[in-house]
């Protein structure tokens, strides 16, 4: 299922797992060197390893890519994305990893992947997780391990990380970078926290950390809302006197509008009428619908009982013209084919 919440910049993979009944639960670690990927042209020319860190009840699936320059020395960052429940995928692919796809020569079947030149991973190595539990192939046999939390997250991807350093020792003297976008910048700095906590309590292995970065991040859901005013405004969407209206009326509180003046109210319902057919992660591109359409709860949950293979693995529509929300097909097509899953390692699938 591809959407886009409303706290992100980009868009956001999410790969189905309600398919996957995992054969192992046992495993702490795990973890194979990928040479080859389907939809790559020849062998990786970079190092790509995949695998499982077992925190808890749940199994962190992970993608490690080291650095091209020199991993000996250069920083080790992890990085995980927003949604939450967003893959790691989407950073790998669409923001800061060596591989992309090529958009502009898809016709259908399994996305063609490249080398992008331009990756973070020319100077760092970077440890992509899927987390939270159920998110891209992450996965927990346990049912009540599905119950999460910003918290829980943090403290799990804390000790994820912990245990992967333990298992790559080489690693443990570089400097560590804690890295995260979207709804995660919200998880991230509790992440950092848990590592300072640690280190100031005497905790071995010391983490060596030396800085975390957060990209577009969530932060709090009133100055997260009440900026996107403020922005459309000075972008000139807003014109002076409704925004200098909605300003009085609202007193800059234009987060749940309804509980405050009738005018505000309305000041606000003026705005997103006006604002609608934006693009409001990038406003220069157009308005797309997604390849698999948000619909609301109620559906969902019908469409899931009487359906649910189709609803889950229905292949995306191909859309007449480009938009953004288009390359984050790719991903849900690449992702979800059977080769590759294979390619990654990820684990074998019972019905």
């Amino acid at each position: 299922m591809l959407f886009s919440p409303n706290s992100s910049c980009f868009g956001c993979v999410f790969l189905p797992l309600l398919h996957l009944l995992l054969l192992s639960a046992t495993a702490v670690f795990c973890g194979s060197i990928v040479r080859y990927l389907p939809g790559f042209d020849g062998e990786l020319p970079f190092k790509l390893e995949t695998g499982y860190v077992r925190v808890d009840e749940i199994e962190i699936f992970y993608y490690f890519i080291e650095s091209e320059r020199n991993p000996r020395i250069d920083p080790i960052m992890l990085w995980y994305s927003g949604g939450p429940g967003c893959s790691a995928l989407n950073g790998l692919i669409y923001e800061i990893g060596p591989l992309a796809f090529n958009i502009t020569a898809y016709y259908g079947g399994l996305p063609s992947l490249e080398y992008y030149p331009y990756s973070w991973t020319k100077t760092a190595s970077i440890l992509f997780a899927d987390v939270p539990v159920g998110t891209g192939f992450s996965y927990t046999t346990d049912p009540s391990s599905w119950t999460t939390s910003d918290t829980k997250t943090a403290q799990q991807t804390y000790i994820f990380l912990k245990k992967w350093l333990i298992d790559h020792p080489q690693f443990l003297q570089v400097q560590l970078f804690v890295g995260a976008d979207s709804y995660s910048g919200i998880t991230a700095p509790m992440v950092v926290q848990h590592i300072l906590d640690a280190n100031n309590d005497g905790d071995t292995p010391r983490l060596n950390l030396k800085g975390y970065i957060v990209g577009c991040p969530r932060t709090d859901a009133g100055i997260n809302e009440n900026s996107k005013i403020n922005f459309l405004h000075r972008m000139g969407f807003i014109s002076d006197e409704l925004y200098e209206s909605a300003k009085e009326s609202c007193g800059g509180q234009y987060y749940e509008a309804d509980f405050y003046t009738p005018q505000c109210t309305e000041d606000v319902k003026l705005i997103e009428k006006g604002t609608h057919d934006l693009d409001k992660n990038n406003i220069l591109d157009p308005k797309c619908t997604w390849a698999s359409p948000q619909i609301d709860g109620d559906t969902k949950r019908r469409s899931l009982e009487e359906n649910p293979g189709n609803f889950l693995l229905s292949p995306p529509i191909i859309p007449d013209f480009w938009c953004h929300n288009f390359n984050y097909s790719l991903s849900y097509i690449w992702a979800n084919d059977v080769r590759v899953q294979k390619a990654l390692h990820v684990r074998e699938v019972c019905d």
